[in-house]
C-alpha cells in the first residue's frame, strides 16, 4: 500500500498535513498553515525535496530522542518526524519519507 498526504484542520483553525506510510503510521507532519492553499504548497514543496538528502535535518530533542526535519532550499522547515528510540529508527523514518512522498495519494479531510 502507498503512502499518502492527508490533510486536515487543527482545533484553531489551520490547516496541515500528515505523510503516512503504506501501514498507515505518520512520518512526516507539516506546520499549521492558514490557506488551504499554502498547505497543498507545503505537500509539493515535500514531493520536491523529500529525495535530496540535505534537506534532512537529524536531530535530537531534549529527551535525548531523535527526530528529523525536512527543509526547503530557503531552510525553512516543511515537515517534522515523529520521536524515534534510536537513529536508526531516525534514519528509517528518512528512508521512508524519500520513497513514499513523491507518489503518495493526497487525501483531503477538510471537504
Amino acid at each position: 500500500m502507498a503512502g499518502k498526504f492527508v490533510i486536515g484542520k487543527r482545533s484553531n483553525g489551520e490547516f496541515q498535513f500528515n505523510l503516512k506510510a503504506g501501514n498507515g503510521l505518520v512520518i512526516l507532519t507539516s506546520e499549521g498553515y492558514a490557506a488551504k492553499a499554502s498547505c497543498l504548497n507545503g505537500v509539493d514543496s515535500v514531493r520536491k525535496n523529500s529525495q535530496d538528502d540535505a534537506r534532512y535535518e537529524r536531530k535530537t530533542a531534549s529527551n535525548g530522542k531523535p527526530y528529523f526535519n525536512l527543509t526547503a532550499t530557503n531552510g525553512q522547515v516543511i515537515g517534522s518526524s515523529q520521536m524515534y528510540a534510536d537513529d536508526a529508527g531516525r534514519d528509517n523514518g528518512i528512508a521512508s519519507v524519500k520513497s513514499n512522498a513523491p507518489d503518495a495519494e493526497l487525501a483531503d479531510e477538510t471537504l
